[in-house]
C-alpha cells in the first residue's frame, strides 16, 4: 500500500506530533463547532418570534368580550369576583397569562377552555389589541408614584425588603420592571384578592397558579392581609380599564 504522507486530505485529519499541538487543534475545532452551533439556535429562535397584530386581533375578541367587555362584569365559578381589567395592560403579560392558561400552569376552567382553543398568533394578536385598547394620544399618565397607603399596608407592602411588591410591579403600581409583570394599580380589588390567592394554593384544580415568585411571596400574607393590599392597590389610578362591548365594534 502506498504512503499516506503526500496526501493533503488525510494530513488534516491527523493530529501535530506532541499532545499538546493535538490538543490545541481540537480545542480551535471544538470552539468553532460551538459558534456555529448558537448562531443557528439564534437565527432559528428569531425566525420562530412572532409580532402581534391588533388589527387581526380586533377581528378575535367575540369570545372575550361576553366577560372582559362589560363594565363590572362577575364570575360566579370557580370564585365569585369581577373579572379583570385588561384593555391598557402590557401585550407582553397577557400572552404569558394566556399561554399559562392554555398549558395548566394557571387553573380556570373557563380560561383554560378558551385558551386552548387559540393558537400562538391568535394569542399575540389579543394581547396586541387588548394592550392598545381605551389608550388616547394625549392622555395624562399616572402619577409616576403612588398615593401614600395607610402605615398597616406600608408595613405590609415593605415586609419582604429583598423583593417587595413595588420592586416587580413599580412605585406607583402601574409601571413594572418588565413587560411579563403585570400592572395592578386600579384593577379590581375582589379579582388580585383571588389571584394572590391562588398563587398560595398552586395545586389546586380549579384555581391554583404556578409561579415561584409569587407563590413565595403570597405565603407571607394572611388572606385578611391580602384583602388590605387589595383595597390600597385597586383604589390607585392606572391605565387599566374595562372598554364596553359598544365601543369595541367602533374600535375596529
Amino acid at each position: 500500500m502506498g504512503s499516506d504522507k503526500g496526501d493533503p486530505y488525510n494530513q488534516t485529519l491527523i493530529c501535530p506530533k506532541t499532545p499538546r499541538d493535538c490538543a490545541r487543534k481540537m480545542k480551535k475545532l471544538l470552539t468553532t463547532m460551538f459558534a456555529f452551533t448558537v448562531a443557528c439556535v439564534t437565527v432559528s429562535a428569531q425566525a420562530q418570534k412572532i409580532t402581534g397584530n391588533a388589527e387581526a386581533g380586533a377581528k378575535k375578541v367575540a369570545m372575550c368580550t361576553g366577560c372582559h367587555g362589560i363594565i363590572g362584569y362577575q364570575a360566579s365559578f370557580p370564585e365569585i369576583h369581577k373579572v379583570p381589567m385588561i384593555a391598557g395592560q402590557s401585550a407582553t403579560y397577557i400572552v404569558s397569562a394566556l399561554t399559562q392558561y392554555k398549558g395548566g400552569e394557571r387553573k380556570h376552567p373557563t380560561m383554560h377552555a378558551i385558551a386552548d382553543t387559540l393558537s400562538e398568533q391568535d394569542i399575540a394578536d389579543l394581547a396586541a389589541y387588548y394592550s392598545q385598547l381605551g389608550l388616547k394620544e394625549g392622555d395624562a399618565p399616572p402619577p409616576a408614584t403612588a398615593a401614600a397607603p395607610s402605615p398597616r399596608v406600608a408595613d405590609l407592602i415593605a415586609r419582604d425588603k429583598d423583593n417587595s411588591c413595588t420592586k416587580c410591579h413599580g412605585a406607583n403600581f402601574n409601571t413594572p420592571n418588565d413587560g411579563s409583570v403585570p400592572k395592578l394599580a386600579g384593577q379590581h380589588a375582589d379579582y388580585l384578592y383571588v389571584a394572590l390567592k391562588s398563587y398560595k394554593v398552586q395545586n389546586r384544580m380549579q384555581i391554583g397558579r404556578a409561579h415561584p415568585v409569587m407563590g413565595s411571596q403570597a405565603k407571607k400574607f394572611t388572606n385578611a392581609e391580602i384583602k388590605e393590599l387589595t383595597s390600597y392597590i385597586s383604589a390607585l389610578p392606572g391605565d387599566l380599564k374595562t372598554v364596553p362591548e359598544s365601543r369595541f365594534h367602533e374600535a375596529k
